[in-house]
């Protein structure tokens, strides 16, 4: 039975501190027993950014994440040590038995761990934050990694709704030992909410900054201010600042990881920019967004809508927005979420609910909420995005957590449907964020998928690497060394020829064998 979230106070505090005060220390733990890799087009449209960067200390308030495989296996178990590119490959059996007679269906996959922490806390590769001027008055934050390894392909990462690039310091910190990693925070999101009200409806010597301002009246203004007059928090937005990023700050085609409102961006932007894409990865990916119509496919439709997410912000829905916002807000509404999202409860988020009540705390957090939630629909649909990324040989990954209550496999047996070519890997237990719950199994498959493109196929893609897995499927147990404790994932890969039957087989059969497994030991 789950257990619920526990939240307590150390000591007394208000409910929303200023981000300056230190009255509030907040503890939060959950508690529970056709290769398109060479694609090398010039870009046309480079230019000057301009970009602040300053190091971020990796030390933060979670347990040592340990990396090391060795002496925590039964002698009894039957391994495949397949630890990836930079790792030997071998079988790994009980005494005694010749690797030839392991049978495949009890065969156990062992995967890195995280990377151990060092004398001074830090762990694995030096994370980096970082600020880029897209345009007046629009800053992005945006963190790095890995930045050394000129030679390696870039990944970036783009994090779900109510989140951003802190999301993701799990693959930061283990991927940048390999690639170089940019995680990035949507505008009007995470660290990129503008530091000035696009609507000052002070006069005279009156604090018009947004530190000056009341919320609840920041972007209610009367006037907008110009560098503000089309801005509304939408999907083209979030599209054309991941354009504008990879063209002018990383430089090079990349490979895309989005998870939840992230992988929608991630697969409308290959859609529209096939050029600067080398791959996309769907982490429980939302298939739609917004509700209102597009002004540009919907022109007639759209005029029926008043207001679009557009500042500034109608003095009708200030009410309505403070009463919503406030309910949202409240770090125990937060808490809650995480639960829900979180398949594994023992997993440590400390960080990421200190990080979004911070971003709640900003006095533009509610009226870029509004914006967020009355903007249009993108100019093309989840659908026509994905048929437009098959069309153009776009490679497409799919990394799904089974036991998320937003985005159910169903979505992403939806995608397999019409991108078949694409290896769809079901990890259970894991939730919404599978990349933050079992980081060592995502990255795991990662290296493993940029490593089959980048060699053109030459390398087979993760747990696929036999005609069989590929047409039918199969799963595995992945096996992994946290905190000193041994942990294991079910990994199904979904394949090209499953059926409803073949699936519901294979799903007792990996039952059975961790059935087996446990009494063995």
């Amino acid at each position: 039975m789950m257990e619920l979230l526990s939240v307590y106070y150390t000591e007394p505090c208000l409910l929303f501190p200023s981000s300056s005060s230190s009255c509030c220390n907040l503890n939060m733990r959950f508690v529970s027993t056709n290769s398109k890799s060479s694609r090398t087009k010039q870009f046309v449209r480079f230019k000057k950014t301009r970009l602040v960067c300053s190091s971020m200390s990796s030390s933060s308030r979670r347990d040592s994440l340990q990396g090391e495989t060795s002496g925590s296996l039964a002698s009894s178990d039957q391994y495949v040590n397949c630890l990836g590119e930079g790792y030997t490959t071998n079988y790994v059996v009980g005494r005694g038995v010749e690797s030839s007679t392991i049978d495949d269906s009890v065969k156990k996959i062992l995967i890195p761990g995280l990377p151990p922490q060092d004398l001074n806390g830090d762990s694995g590769s030096t994370i980096t934050s970082c600020f880029w001027e897209w345009k007046p008055k629009l800053t992005v934050h945006y963190e790095k990694s890995g930045t050394e390894n000129v030679d390696a392909p870039a990944l970036l990462l783009l994090p779900g709704f109510g989140v951003g690039s802190f999301h993701y310091e799990k693959q930061l910190k283990d991927l940048g030992r390999q690639y170089r990693v940019y995680a990035l925070d949507f505008l009007g999101q995470g660290m990129s909410l503008p530091a000035e009200d696009p609507t000052p409806s002070a006069k005279g010597g009156e604090d018009t900054s947004a530190e000056g301002k009341d919320s609840a009246m920041w972007g209610f203004g009367e006037q907008t201010e110009p560098w503000a007059n089309e801005l509304v928090y939408s999907m083209d937005l979030w599209k054309d600042q991941v354009t504008h990023f990879i063209e002018e700050v990383i430089g090079e085609p990349v490979y895309v990881v989005g998870n939840s409102l992230g992988g929608y961006v991630s697969l409308y932007f290959a859609a529209c920019n096939p050029e600067l894409v080398k791959g996309v990865t769907l982490l429980n990916a939302t298939p739609f967004w917004a509700f209102l119509p597009n002004p540009i496919t919907s022109p007639r439709l759209a005029r029926i809508f008043p207001w679009a997410g557009t500042f500034p912000l109608p003095v009708g829905v200030r009410n309505f927005i403070s009463f919503l916002w406030q309910k949202i807000s409240d770090p125990r509404s937060i808490a809650e979420i995480l639960k829900q999202v979180y398949a594994d409860h023992s997993t440590d988020v400390d960080t990421v609910f200190s990080r979004i009540i911070k971003t709640t705390e900003h006095p533009a957090a509610a009226a870029s909420f509004a914006s967020i939630m009355f903007a249009p629909k993108a100019q093309i649909s989840f659908d026509e995005a994905l048929s437009r990324c098959k069309l153009n040989d776009v490679p497409i990954c799919l990394m799904y957590g089974k036991e998320d209550p937003w985005v159910m496999p169903i979505w992403g047996s939806q995608v397999k449907r019409k991108v078949p070519e694409a290896p769809y890997y079901q990890i259970t237990p894991a939730g919404h964020c599978p990349h933050d719950e079992v980081p060592e199994v995502v990255n795991y498959l990662l290296r493993g998928w940029v490593r089959s493109l980048e060699s053109q196929g030459s390398v087979a893609m993760p747990l696929l690497d036999d005609p069989e897995s590929v047409d039918y499927g199969v799963s595995r147990d992945l096996e992994f060394v946290r905190e000193g404790s041994q942990r294991a994932v079910i990994v199904r890969v979904v394949g090209t020829k499953s059926s409803i039957w073949n699936q519901i087989s294979t799903f007792i059969k990996s039952h059975i064998v961790k059935f087996r497994v446990n009494e063995i030991r």
